[in-house]
Order: C-alpha cells, then sequence, then structure tokens
C-alpha cells in the first residue's frame, strides 16, 4: 500500500476538468486507488464516485493505492494533482 495526503488548494474543489485527469492517469496503472475525505472513500477509476465526493477547497485527502505499480500510480496521480492546482507541489 502506498498513500499520500494532501490539501485541496482549488477553490472550486475537485470539479469535472480535474476529475477527468485524475481519472485518465489513475486508468493507466494495474494498482487500485481510491480517494478518502471526510470519512467517504471513492474508487479514482468512477469519475461519479470521485465527484459525488463534493471535495471542496481545504479538505484534506488522502490517496490510497494498492497493487504491483502502486508507488508508479502514485506519483502519476500526485503529479497530474499539483499540475491540476488541485494540491501545493
Amino acid at each position: 500500500m502506498t498513500q499520500f495526503k494532501a490539501i485541496i488548494i482549488d477553490k472550486v474543489g475537485v470539479h469535472a476538468r480535474p476529475s477527468q485527469m485524475i481519472i485518465a492517469e489513475v486508468s493507466k496503472y494495474k494498482s487500485d486507488g481510491k480517494i478518502i475525505c471526510r470519512d467517504k472513500e471513492g474508487n479514482l477509476k468512477s469519475i461519479m464516485n470521485v465527484l459525488s465526493m463534493q471535495i471542496k477547497n481545504n479538505d484534506e485527502i488522502t490517496v490510497v493505492f494498492t497493487g504491483e505499480d502502486e508507488q508508479a500510480a502514485a506519483d502519476g496521480v500526485k503529479q497530474v494533482m499539483i499540475n491540476a492546482g488541485l494540491i501545493a507541489g
């Protein structure tokens, strides 16, 4: 298991465009990924799961990957979130 924590800095929170970017990145890996926020868990391979969590500005998230390429998946998703302006680098 590989994980990282971050604070959402985007004023709108996690919305459709960055969610789609995250889903596209996660789909490159075999590992399973989930995002945890306010005691809710969402599957990072499902845009509807991610959007339904209604993650807002200043929310703390934990992103967790399990599987054979978990470190690469976590690193890739973290970089996408930084590039999208969701989290600080």
